[in-house]
């Protein structure tokens, strides 16, 4: 079960004592604030279980709070879109997730992780062989390059690819294999409307075929109704919203900030 606590809000208290020598460090803090012996108590009981994180920085003296405070507990075979602006947090909180950035007091069962970066990494070898890093299942390579239009490059330099071709190849490694959880960070971003539609296919396809965790970062709340099943809406390190994606776009939190409706509409 997805589910999002928020807990009582007292960031002043909690991160009193955060060490200034340590602020790139994720400070997490697990303590009775009152959730009154729900499921969130017993650690183990999710495959992800992340309790009061905070990632913070100081620059130019200046304290940025790229999480704040945020706690979740998601369940295998869930898809969950991250949503928020760019410098949201999004991002940070989904390399917390993928094991990119330590926390010093995560609990959770011991699950594989596939994640794809926003920037994926290409080796200098011939697209097939970058897809086929992710397994050696021959034919299901070749599936997955038509799936995502990459049958014509299979054999050009994956290091010379464009962006949106990079997304794609590296979309089709990772799919190679299987995993518990699977964390995308803004994958379509690079691709035009033909391939993105065809990359969200394959993502809900994998999520019902592996049953795994999938969590999706995106900035479009438009993605994350059409193919996640819930969604959290994050702003400034925080989570605002929470809740079935289908409802979150027309949440009062979401509606009141139309800038964002409007700039992020598509």
């Amino acid at each position: 079960m997805f589910r999002l606590w928020k807990g009582r809000k007292d960031a002043e208290n909690k991160t009193n004592d955060l060490n200034e020598k340590n602020t790139h460090e994720i400070k997490s803090q697990i303590e009775n604030n009152g959730t009154n012996n729900t499921d969130l108590d017993k650690p183990g009981s999710h495959l992800i279980d992340l309790r009061h994180i905070f990632k913070i920085y100081y620059l130019g003296g200046e304290e940025v709070r790229a999480n704040d405070d945020v706690s979740v507990a998601i369940d295998k075979g869930e898809f969950v879109a991250i949503v928020g602006k760019s410098g949201s947090g999004k991002s940070t909180f989904s390399k917390i997730l993928a094991d990119v950035l330590p926390a010093d007091r995560k609990i959770r069962l011991e699950p594989s992780i596939g994640y794809l970066p926003q920037k994926p990494y290409a080796f200098r070898m011939s697209v097939r062989k970058n897809i086929l890093l992710g397994g050696r299942d021959i034919q299901k390579a070749e599936s997955l390059a038509k799936a995502l239009s990459l049958t014509e490059l299979e054999h050009k330099r994956a290091d010379r690819l464009s962006g949106g071709e990079t997304a794609r190849m590296a979309m089709a490694r990772l799919m190679m294999g299987t995993y518990d959880v699977v964390i995308l960070d803004e994958p379509t971003a690079a691709m035009d409307m033909e391939t993105t539609a065809a990359a969200e296919t394959l993502i809900q396809s994998y999520v019902r075929q592996t049953n795994c965790i999938l969590i999706l970062v995106t900035h479009s709340l438009q993605q994350a109704r059409r193919i996640a099943d819930e969604a959290m809406f994050f702003q400034k390190g925080e989570v605002l919203e929470y809740g079935p994606a289908e409802s979150l776009l027309y949440s009062p939190t979401c509606v009141e900030l139309k800038s964002f409706l409007e700039f992020y509409g598509n």
